[in-house]
């Protein structure tokens, strides 16, 4: 049996390195998807063939999971999926703390039991992560579902109470695995199960605005080395395998994320990022703003050869995603060329644009990424931007008093005519002023995204 079970394992480890490098295209993504579900599912099996298992509370914990995930797939909106990603890291935080605490606690339970170097050391390491996760995972969800402030939250000597929390975790972790046992030890443990949710909490409340993706991004590999960890503390392989999978992509993507933005990963986690207000970012931006009405947009996109949409999360909001995709097929059919630029960090999450995009079934070769669309955006005759705002931020490259300059952003203020779709003139997530508003070449289509596209699409339908 033990054999069948590391088979089971090989399999399930195979099938989530060939889902995850499947994921990295969208072309594949979906089937990528279903392989590395069929790992896990595989391993799961597997796992519940070892002997002792008490199959009463994993059924009932297998009822109630599988209930949970199914209802939250179905009603859980595509413009609450960042934060509902953000809720299942910590989840996945929470349940590897869990583990910990409970092979910890089993330890201590049996007089004459022993633990090795290793177990001892994944312990304290998946209870400091898992909490720290858990913790900062809720922060982020509280924050992108506006439950709290999405501003950074600073105070006077904020850095140093963070070193001072993760020196006593050094100085308790060491404790605890030099003697593992009950009295102090067991002390020091209780410590770090809540300092380690402290520092979560405080680590990820100074970050705010466009920083998001790279937390998102960073909390979900917190998670996967949180798991790694447990993996560890049970011995179980492919726990091991799946966790230094998502904590390696999870740093992969983070670094990406923080190179999108011109950021280091040290700037995003204590700088306090978002906290300018939108006067304080950089030069206040004076200058008309010229509305346009759908009626007029479309006269100029009706004699446009050539079409850009750059979405941000104002398009996952109204929930425009096939309102541009038809009006992209009707754009098309009158002979112009259609692409749709996707910044990095657009939206709240990593690829959330791309998966609204994949969901109204935009053709994946009409998609373009920043450095490809960048080069050639001159020569655009329409950018049309979708509720985005600070990916085309031309402070970024202009001011060097804003607080995102440097940051590389698509250039829809170099194309030949800009509209720009808002409900109002109100900041960005990251609450900085946008000059792109003010350039000769923008004209403001002010409304909800969906209405104003529709309006445009039946526009075209009618002529």
């Amino acid at each position: 049996m033990n054999i069948l079970i590391d088979l089971s394992y090989i399999v399930a480890s195979i099938l989530f390195i060939f889902g995850l490098k499947m994921l990295g295209k969208p072309t594949t993504a979906v089937r990528g998807n279903q392989i590395s579900a069929s790992g896990m599912l595989v391993a799961i099996v597997a796992t519940l063939l070892y002997s002792g298992m008490d199959y009463r509370w994993i059924i009932v914990g297998l009822v109630i999971g599988s209930g949970i995930g199914a209802v939250a797939a179905i009603r859980v909106p595509m413009t609450s999926m960042p934060e509902f990603v953000a809720l299942f890291n910590g989840t996945g935080g929470l349940a590897s703390l869990l583990v910990g605490w409970s092979e910890y606690n089993k330890f201590l339970s049996t007089p004459d039991g022993t633990l090795e170097v290793v177990p001892v050391v994944a312990i304290f390491l998946a209870v400091l992560i898992g909490g720290v996760t858990f913790t900062g995972s809720m922060i982020a969800y509280a924050k992108l579902a506006e439950r709290i402030d999405g501003k950074p939250t600073l105070f006077t000597g904020q850095q140093a109470v963070n070193a001072l929390i993760v020196a006593a975790l050094v100085i308790s972790g060491v404790f605890y695995i030099m003697n593992p046992g009950a009295g102090l030890s067991q002390i020091l443990f209780y410590i770090t199960v809540v300092l380690s949710l402290v520092l979560g909490v405080l680590v990820t409340i100074p970050i705010g605005g466009a920083d998001m993706p790279v937390v998102i991004s960073l909390l979900n590999s917190y998670s996967g080395l949180a798991g790694c960890a447990a993996g560890f503390v049970i011995s179980n392989t492919v726990l091991i395998v799946a966790g230094s999978l998502v904590g390696a992509s999870g740093i992969i993507l983070t670094s990406i994320m923080c190179k999108a933005m011109n950021r280091s990963l040290a700037h995003v986690l204590f700088s306090g990022f978002g906290a300018a207000s939108s006067t304080g970012g950089g030069s206040t931006e004076t200058g008309e703003v010229k509305p346009i009405s759908a009626e007029d947009a479309y006269y100029v996109l009706e004699a446009a050869s050539s079409v850009v949409f750059v979405p941000g999360y104002g398009m996952a909001v109204a929930q425009a995603q096939h309102a541009v995709r038809e009006l992209g097929d009707l754009l098309e059919a009158n002979g112009a060329e259609v692409k749709y630029a996707v910044h990095p960090v657009a939206g709240r999450m990593p690829g959330h644009m791309n998966v609204l995009l994949a969901e109204a079934n935009v053709p994946y070769e009409q998609l373009v990424e920043m450095d490809d669309i960048n080069p050639i955006i001159s020569s655009v005759d329409v950018c049309v931007v979708i509720g985005a705002n600070d990916v085309v931020n031309p402070g970024a490259r202009e001011d060097e008093s804003s607080a995102i300059y440097g940051m590389p952003i698509i250039n829809v203020d170099l194309a030949r005519t800009c509209f720009v779709l808002k409900r109002s003139m109100r900041a960005g997530f990251a609450g900085i002023e946008n000059p792109l508003f003010f350039k000769e070449n923008t004209r403001m289509l002010f409304g909800d995204a969906k209405e104003s596209i529709t309006t445009l699409v039946e526009q075209f339908k009618s002529s």
